[in-house]
């Protein structure tokens, strides 16, 4: 008779642990697929006290503004429609200041 209590005993246990070794297995998975990959991007931001870093973002930075004095437009018509419109907006509400 007290085989026959350990037996359910002995089932219950070895699905609490396999539960629990999915569990941790998902989650650990989750974590690496959603979070790994921003904590990353933070990590590099968080670097810039470093003179190394600055100065390879800098000539990054560099580099990419050379690229962008290559091309012809820099700027898509819509967004200079819409700074123009902004410039106009902030321009009548400097004049106002000024009366």
């Amino acid at each position: 008779m007290d085989e026959n209590k350990q037996k359910p005993l002995k089932i219950f246990f070895i699905k609490l642990v396999s539960i629990s070794l999915a569990i941790i297995i998902i989650t650990n998975v989750l974590f690496n697929l959603l979070i790994s990959d921003k904590l990353e991007s933070i990590d590099s931001l968080l670097s810039l006290t470093e003179i190394e870093n600055r100065k390879e973002y800098g000539e990054q930075l560099r580099d990419d503004l050379r690229a962008l004095l290559k091309k012809d437009a820099i700027i898509k018509q819509e967004d200079k429609i819409l700074l123009y419109n902004l410039y106009k907006k902030f321009k009548l509400e400097f004049k106002e200041i000024n009366q």
